[in-house]
């Protein structure tokens, strides 16, 4: 009797320690799940970031750049206007504006207005280039450090999964040897065996 019930004890003992890592298998492979999950949940909001803050960028680039712009627009302003009043200086005086000194006054004006609005447009222009590769950057760095994590997550999930794995084979192996304990003990117990 003692040995049938040293039998059934083991067996218990054994079914306990599979269902354990049952149980611990599955506590790892919801880890492993969730790891993966929380990736790329924070994937995506790395990168939801990273395209608000490259609009931003782009936006301030082109704000700069239309600032580059008006500047330019508001030299050839003023230009006109300068030109304007010294032909009417030059008209009121009985002097020809279109020849000699005033004409010579207006094409130095000409060109030193069209060298200055030719250096706001190329300010203008490196500000709409800098601004595109400052988000191109951006967002070619968030994804690449969002591939990292989702690789670094990956893997550590693959460890979950083998350890879980890792685990149940070994509660399966403790479940073998506490029944076999359990027969050897209970062999002992036979009535009529001397041991």
């Amino acid at each position: 009797m003692y040995g049938a019930a040293s039998l059934i004890s083991a067996y218990g003992q054994a079914e306990a320690q599979k269902a354990q890592g049952i149980y611990n298998q599955t506590a790892y492979l919801l880890q492993a799940r969730d790891t993966l999950a929380v990736a790329n949940v924070r994937a995506d909001m790395a990168m939801q970031y990273a395209e608000i803050q490259a609009g931003r960028t782009l936006k301030k680039a082109e704000i700069e750049a239309q600032n580059y712009t008006i500047a330019g627009n508001t030299l050839l302003k003023n230009m006109r206007a300068t030109n304007a009043a010294i032909r009417a200086r030059a008209a009121a005086s009985g002097v020809a504006y279109g020849e000699g000194s005033a004409a010579a006054i207006q094409r130095e004006n000409v060109a030193a207005t069209y060298r200055d609005v030719g250096i706001a447009d190329l300010n203008a222009l490196t500000a709409r280039v800098l601004g595109f590769e400052d988000a191109s950057a951006m967002l070619q760095s968030t994804e690449m450090q969002n591939m990292l994590n989702l690789y670094t997550a990956g893997r550590q999930a693959e460890q979950y999964t083998q350890a879980g794995a890792a685990g149940r084979r070994t509660s399966g192996l403790l479940a073998d040897a506490t029944l076999v304990q359990g027969a050897i003990s209970a062999g002992k117990t036979i009535p009529g065996k001397t041991t």
